[in-house]
């Protein structure tokens, strides 16, 4: 078996007329004999974050799976301080930035 790490993509909407969807990125450890069977679990774990709630102010607030974005072996099964899990590349700096609220100091 070996350690894969999934990025899943979800976004939660609500019956709230004035409120615009958000977005989550989730990176799920995984352990599967090869990179089908960890795509194949990623999914089934997207599935299981699927819900719908009932908010305080009584709005409905659906989460589903948009897309199994990635699935990677990790380079480094021996899991310890320092391990790298996923790396990322990306050329647009500015449009990463437009979509990552921990760098303006957003509040969700």
């Amino acid at each position: 078996m070996s350690l894969f790490v999934a990025v899943l993509l979800c976004a939660a909407s609500t019956t709230a007329e004035d409120q615009a969807p958000l977005y989550q990125e989730n990176f799920v450890l995984l352990t599967a004999q090869d990179e089908d069977e960890a795509r194949d679990k990623a999914l089934a774990h997207g599935k299981r974050l699927e819900t719908r709630y009932e908010n305080e102010l009584g709005e409905t607030v659906t989460w589903k799976l948009l897309h199994v974005v990635d699935v990677n072996e990790v380079s480094d099964p021996e899991l310890g301080d320092g391990s790298e899990l996923y790396t990322r590349h990306f050329r647009n700096y500015d449009a990463y930035r437009s979509f990552e609220p921990l760098l303006s100091g957003e509040e969700l």
